[in-house]
């Protein structure tokens, strides 16, 4: 994968071409680089999709013979300077000031918000150099707190700013970022009315960006990459996550479901890699049959497509980018949000998809018997999966990624350049 200016120590990933900003300048203005500034980072569920929408720019561009030159402005040692690095995108960080959060507003003004609020006009100053230097077509800002100096600068610099907001409920940077984009790229309708005014008519829904990758996989190569010899193909197949480190409460729920569980269906569960001796540990005096139907392991790597398209139900949080993903497939889902979330908006991407019937959403605080009612009737009926997965399908947009990169062809004035 080509993007421009690469670090000469991360060899390519892919065979595509490769343009400098000095081979730019000699270049005809047909052949000049399309050039992009992402911001956005600090959790997967901000840093993933704007990966995915460098990614599908480079590819949409590279249809047509033309490059792509991106500059990711994050924070230093970071998810996202991580994930730059490994996919050759040139990285540069700025000073940001993180806001905690308080019911009460007086306490927003506590000496840390102080002095992190302090931090902002560095950020915008350092950004505002990032872009004249980078003098990029249009900003993509994917939301936390590395947006806002980014953003900002964008707008004092001139330059066309998209801002796109993953989850219902617009996240404190986007927020502050809305009413001084170019436009503003939401992932539900539901999130239209809770717009700034005056950012409502600049406002596109296109879903949130998923890996193409994830829409790919094959339930068979499941079954053979993990070795499920002692599924019961007759029953289903229920995944559980909680993500990539796992989630201790979600392990507890499941642990506790079990032996009530197995009789019923086939389990894969993601538990994370701290947490699989003690899981183990628990499950090691499961009857033969049972554990035959229980599969254990701490991580779900490449397997993941296959996995989920293995999966007649999936419990997991209810994070934006699980939520895209799972819609995008149209997978029943029973979701235990995470209640720490920022602005508890997990249990907000929950209830919205429950109150559509395309998901399960425990209450806080979850426990082994809500869990055990939430999936009796799935369990029992494949007719109320299907319903249910039917439900998720309609607010899935596999597609998003396309569509955010229409919309920040067209914030850039290429709308048509670029097909």
């Amino acid at each position: 994968m080509s993007y421009g200016r690469r670090r000469p120590a991360t060899p390519p990933r892919r065979d595509t071409r490769l343009v400098s900003s000095a081979d730019a300048q000699h270049s005809t203005a047909s052949d000049q680089p399309f050039r992009l500034i992402v911001t956005g980072g600090g959790t997967g569920g901000h840093t993933y999709p704007a990966l995915t929408a460098v990614r599908t720019l480079n590819a949409r561009l590279a249809a047509g013979g033309r490059a792509l030159d991106v500059l990711w402005v994050g924070t230093a040692d970071s998810l996202e300077s991580r994930v730059a690095a490994a996919e050759g995108i040139r990285f540069a960080s700025v000073a940001t000031g993180k806001i905690r959060r308080a019911s009460n507003p007086l306490k927003m003004l506590s000496p840390a918000n102080v002095k992190d609020m302090g931090r902002v006009p560095l950020g915008v100053a350092q950004a505002r150099k990032l872009v004249n230097d980078h003098r990029p077509d249009v900003v993509l800002a994917t939301g936390g707190y590395v947006a806002v100096p980014v953003g900002l600068a964008a707008r004092l610099c001139k330059r066309p700013l998209v801002v796109h907001e993953q989850t219902v409920r617009l996240g404190l940077a986007n927020r502050s970022l809305a009413g001084r984009a170019t436009r503003v790229a939401v992932s539900s309708d539901s999130t239209l009315p809770l717009l700034p005014e005056a950012a409502r008519a600049r406002a596109v829904v296109t879903g949130n960006p998923v890996r193409p990758e994830v829409l790919t996989g094959q339930p068979e190569k499941a079954r053979t990459a993990l070795g499920l010899t002692g599924f019961a193909p007759e029953l289903p197949t229920v995944y559980v996550t909680g993500g990539a480190q796992g989630s201790q409460q979600i392990n507890g729920l499941v642990r506790d479901v079990l032996p009530w569980l197995l009789p019923q269906a086939n389990v894969i569960h993601q538990c994370g890699p701290a947490n699989v001796d003690e899981l183990r540990a628990h499950t090691a005096t499961l009857p033969a049959e049972l554990a035959s139907r229980y599969l254990l392991t701490g991580y779900v790597g490449a397997e993941l497509p296959d996995v989920l398209a293995l999966a007649d139900l999936v419990i997991s949080r209810s994070g934006a980018g699980t939520i895209a993903e799972l819609t995008a497939l149209g997978k029943a889902a029973v979701f235990v949000p995470l209640a720490t979330s920022a602005g508890n908006e997990q249990a907000h991407n929950a209830r919205h998809l429950e109150e559509a019937g395309a998901a399960v959403a425990l209450a806080d605080p979850p426990t082994a018997d809500t869990l055990r009612t939430a999936l009796t009737p799935l369990l029992a009926d494949p007719a109320a999966r299907t319903t249910m997965a039917d439900a998720a399908r309609t607010h899935g947009r596999p597609d998003a990624a396309e569509r955010l990169i229409d919309t920040l062809l067209e914030a850039a004035g290429e709308g048509e350049a670029a097909r």
